[in-house]
């Protein structure tokens, strides 16, 4: 599953997962993989448990950033050069 980190406790060493309009789905240092804490509004990937009726998250990898999008400013849809402003061709 996928989903953003809602909250973090860093000194408690546990957080919460964004579950949508369900409960909110709890996360342990000991089970994020290459990092030893997350960020809230991070995106991260996991495995879903249900113990002592409460939902765990289980093998958590942060997931990487979305690269801004490219300018495209050169893009428009006629193929026509984009130049200074100011300059006649």
């Amino acid at each position: 599953m996928q989903t953003r980190v809602k909250k973090w406790f860093k000194d408690k060493e546990y957080g919460y997962l964004d579950n949508g309009s369900g409960q909110d789905i709890m996360v342990k240092k000991s089970e994020l993989i290459k990092c030893s804490y997350l960020k809230v509004n991070s995106m991260v990937e996991f495995e879903c448990h249900i113990e002592e009726q409460a939902l765990i998250a289980k093998k958590v990898n942060l997931l990487p950033k979305k690269s801004k999008p490219q300018n495209r400013q050169n893009n428009n849809q006629y193929g026509s050069r984009n130049h200074p402003f100011g300059v006649m061709t």
